[in-house]
């Protein structure tokens, strides 16, 4: 009855947590930091709000998988 269970594992190496978390947090802070200079440099009339959305979606994806490694390279399994 019992079949040979294989053990879960990562698909990503965990050597490479650390290179990813700071891969991607630094990719998610340029581009919030470029969507902050858009909404201070834009006029109200000029902004579009499909680019806003489009940069704020990336930047949080990318920001919340950065923290996610930056979190399985600390040692925080979650």
């Amino acid at each position: 009855m019992a079949q040979s269970v294989k053990p879960i594992s990562s698909p990503v190496p965990v050597a490479w947590y650390p290179s990813l978390a700071v891969l991607m947090l630094a990719v998610g802070l340029f581009i919030t930091a470029s969507f902050f200079i858009y909404e201070a440099t834009s006029s109200r009339k000029n902004r579009s709000l499909a680019k806003e959305l489009v940069t704020g979606a990336m930047a949080s994806v990318f920001l919340g998988f950065g923290s996610l490694f930056l979190l399985l390279a600390s040692g925080v399994y979650v």
